[in-house]
Order: structure tokens, then sequence, then C-alpha cells
């Protein structure tokens, strides 16, 4: 094979790409605010020459969509799903920047060709990750028990309205499920921004629940010993960064878990394994109380799908 014409289609290919993203104001990642007020995400890309977008719709993973494209000052992107009824629904969100400040329309359209579900939402362009830190020079502040190991003190649910699962016994936050029930998510009264958690976790049977870091993003917790390593996996960013090893116990032992979120970056250490070190963090997960980065939020437990316990929760914050 001849290398200098190889060479030339290759450079011509990211030379391509990069102006792609040099011309295009819709590179980059939006924290959105989605019809109903849930947390959403946005990412813009250029991958192999073409421009790709992924997307977070409030609950669930980060998914590819099926199109993205520009036209002079817009952007359209394009979503195909199945209804309940298992009917195909194609999505067209439309977009337009006003500076960091993207406006979006999201319509859907049945196979019979009628729209339905047209609705407005924004968002804003999240700044760049910071570089990661040096974790060897983070300072942090007095440790706080966050849970007394009593009662509830310092606990609400998220949404008054659900049921609550949640309760104490011998030292261990449980939560417990009753079927037919709504029940809820935990949340911490106080906010905290960048911090080292520790906890110990014990799974039941089927267990997904999740600790959310400022209320924003996921470290999963989920019953998933002997399971190939996946973004859904017990200590995962949750579908955003797949643990390196898989490091949980079998179902019914306690489990120690330290998460420290610093400059946008997380590590996870489960059972003494370091299972994540010191990655990026891209934006929201499915099940944010938000999409908004830049604010202090608090821990959140979740207790809305099955049973699970926690102990021995303490917090320190960073200080800056």
């Amino acid at each position: 094979m001849k290398l200098f014409p190889y060479i030339l289609t290759v450079f011509a290919l990211l030379q391509c790409s990069f102006l792609q993203a040099a011309e295009n104001p819709f590179i980059g990642r939006f924290a959105l605010t989605i019809p109903g007020g849930g947390a959403g995400w946005l990412g813009v890309e250029v991958i192999e020459g073409e421009l790709k977008s992924s997307i977070l719709w409030g609950g669930g993973s980060v998914v590819p969509t099926a199109a993205t494209k520009t036209e002079g000052d817009t952007l359209t992107i394009t979503r195909v799903q199945k209804s309940k009824q298992q009917e195909i629904v194609t999505e067209t969100i439309t977009a337009k920047l006003s500076g960091n400040v993207i406006n979006c329309t999201t319509v859907k359209t049945k196979t019979d060709g009628k729209e339905f579900g047209k609705a407005e939402f924004s968002g804003n362009r999240i700044p760049p990750v910071p570089a990661a830190p040096d974790l060897t020079k983070v300072k942090y502040g007095e440790a706080l028990s966050i849970f007394n190991g009593k009662d509830l003190a310092g606990w609400r649910l998220v949404d008054q309205s659900r049921d609550n699962g949640w309760s104490v016994e011998d030292g261990v936050l449980m939560n417990r499920i009753t079927p037919g029930k709504h029940h809820g998510n935990l949340r911490t009264d106080a906010e905290f921004e960048d911090f080292n958690i520790t906890l110990e976790v014990r799974t039941q049977t089927n267990s997904n629940s999740g600790v959310y870091l400022r209320g924003i993003y996921e470290i999963q917790i989920a019953e998933t010993f002997g399971k190939p390593l996946d973004s859904h996996n017990m200590g995962a960013l949750y579908s955003r960064i797949t643990p390196s090893v898989a490091a949980e116990k079998p179902i019914g032992e306690w489990q120690s878990m330290s998460v420290t979120l610093v400059d946008r970056h997380v590590t996870v250490v489960l059972n003494n394994q370091t299972i994540i070190d010191n990655k990026p963090v891209l934006g929201c997960t499915g099940g944010a109380m938000t999409s908004e980065e830049s604010k202090p939020g608090p821990i959140m437990l979740q207790g809305d799908h099955t049973n699970i316990d926690y102990r021995n929760v303490v917090l320190r914050p960073v200080v800056k």
C-alpha cells in the first residue's frame, strides 16, 4: 500500500473534523431542563468527520441519537423510539443558540404522520471540565456523620408526596419497597460542593439504588456480583463511566465504598479497590435532581426502585 496518499487522506479527514468543530457553534455539552422540569443533557461532537449527538432525557442512560445535522443557525436532532404500545415514534428536536443558552423545540410523530407532544425547553452550555486535580494536595474539613445511626434526622424525601420506605434499625438505614406504592428518594437537608464520602452498603435481591453526589451524579448501587464490566454496575458513574475492575461482593455482604468528587472529577474505591480513578464527569446522570453542575447540592439515596441497606455514612468536605 502506498503510504503517502493514505497519510494525505487521513490528514484531510482530521482537518475536516477540526474545521467542523471550530465552525459549528453547537459542538459541546449542554445542561437541559426538559419539558416537565426534569434534568437532561445533550452532547454534540464530530466523530470521524460526522456530526453526532447523545442525549439524556430525565431518567435512564445517556444514549446516542438517530441523526444530527445543522442547517444555518439551527441544530436538528432525531430520536426514534417505541411507545408503550410498541408503535414507532420519531421525535424531532430543533435548537438555536443565543450566546450560551440553547433554546429547543421538540415534536413527536407517529407512523401515520400525526404530530403530538410539541413542547419548548432550554438549557445552558456546560463550561469545559477543569484539569484533573492532584488529589494528594486536596485538603478536607472535619468529618461529618451525615447519618446518625438512630433516625432520619437531617434527611427528608425529595418528593414529599411519595411513600416513605426509609427507616432505621440497629444503626442501618434501610429502604423497603411495598408493591403497588410509589416510594421516594431520600436526600440530606445539608448541601455540599466537593467532598469525599464513605459508606457501607448491603444489597438485597435485585437491588438497584444509587448515591447521588450533589443530587446530580449517580454512583450506581446494584446487585451485579459476577456480571461483566458495565457502566450500569456497582460503583459505576451511571451510564457514563465503567469501573475498571469488578470489585463488588456477593449479595448480603456489607461492602465499603469511598467516593471523591473534586473539580468535576470522580474517584471511586469499592471494597479497597480503585475502580474509577480521578475521571472527568461530563454531565448529570439519569434521575438527577437538576442538570445545574455549578452549585452545591445534597447527597441523595435512590429509594424508588428496590430494597437496600446503608450504614456508617461519613462526609468530609473539601476545604479550598
